[in-house]
């Protein structure tokens, strides 16, 4: 039967993702919800989808919807970070199961709180962490088992994603609601990390600001010296010329690891492997968001001397809300 579905944040900048995947595995949107009403994508995908601006509406819309035998499936949580927890609970309790984007919440905390609502209803959320679909990522995590257990591998990570000055009056620029760079666009990468190379042991933050975050990890079988950032101007030259602006990067033994491309489907693959009964859940979620968290409550340290190269770069302030303390 076809899987009916229902999408909170249907105006920012994922969703389109989340509606190409839904009409990939054959589903329906059945009703949207964002407060801000630029939402003509759906027309793209899902023309015929109800839409609210107000969850107090949309929430009325689909108890109708199930009183008349037409539940909703899966409830879709793409709205910002510090209400996925939220959302994530309104999604269990109406009893349907949830597809939330990252990160599941801000805090550890918050992830026990929806394991007991799981318990409570039967019903599961599953959280969308791609790398660990994608060929690339899925081929070094083969490599690294094949070798011994202890060999202890050197790691550069780079991830830089341009955004322009609507970033910095938008809630992604806050840190209580977004988490920080570290956290909006690094927690995949802590999810992948963790997943290939096993416990973290050891973390060292080096410059956490509103616009970069750079650090040390160590895993079991791992050294990573990590730098993120949404400032253009710390893209490599070379990357500019070319009029890019974005730039990921991944090292392994001073051997670059190429992941560029492939990522158009990964969330298509995501839904895929949640109707068949293989989505990861909370508890797969767990160490990523501990380290997230982590390195947003940790205090700056001088880097060492084989900390990522990116740090060199000269740190420029920005002209917005947002600043670092150190």
């Amino acid at each position: 039967m076809k899987k009916k579905f229902a999408l909170i944040g249907a105006a920012g900048y994922i969703a389109p993702r989340h509606l190409a995947a839904i009409l990939a595995v054959g589903g329906e949107l059945v009703a949207a919800m964002d407060p801000n009403d630029s939402v003509g994508i759906l027309d793209s995908y899902f023309p015929n989808a109800a839409f609210f601006t107000e969850l107090e509406r949309f929430d009325r819309h689909l108890e109708k919807l199930k009183r008349r035998g037409s539940k909703i499936d899966y409830v879709v949580v793409c709205s910002p970070n510090y209400l996925h927890d939220a959302h994530c609970r309104f999604g269990l309790r109406y009893g349907a199961d949830v597809i939330c984007e990252k990160p599941i919440a801000l805090n550890p905390w918050n992830l026990d709180g929806l394991l007991e609502i799981e318990k409570e209803t039967g019903k599961k959320i599953y959280n969308i962490l791609q790398l660990r679909l994608h060929d690339g990522i899925v081929a070094l995590k083969k490599y690294v088992a094949s070798l011994p257990a202890d060999t202890i591998h050197n790691i550069d990570l780079t991830y830089i994603t341009s955004r322009g000055n609507w970033y910095y009056t938008s809630w992604k620029s806050d840190l209580e609601k977004s988490g920080g760079v570290a956290t909006n666009i690094g927690i995949h990468f802590f999810d992948m990390l963790g997943w290939i190379f096993g416990t973290c042991k050891t973390n060292k933050v080096y410059q956490h600001r509103h616009d970069r975050a750079a650090g040390l990890l160590e895993f079991d079988r791992a050294k990573v010296n990590w730098f993120l950032s949404i400032n253009y101007d710390t893209l490599p030259e070379g990357v500019k010329e070319k009029g890019q602006r974005t730039y990921r990067s991944i090292t392994v033994d001073s051997k670059e690891l190429e992941f560029s491309n492939g990522f158009t489907e990964l969330h298509n693959r995501s839904y895929e492997a949640i109707l068949a009964g293989k989505g990861f859940g909370l508890e797969t979620t767990r160490p990523a968001l501990d380290l997230a968290y982590q390195i947003r409550n940790t205090a700056v340290v001088l880097p060492e001397a084989a900390a990522h190269p990116f740090l060199e770069k000269p740190l420029s302030p920005h002209p917005f809300k947002r600043r670092d303390k150190g």
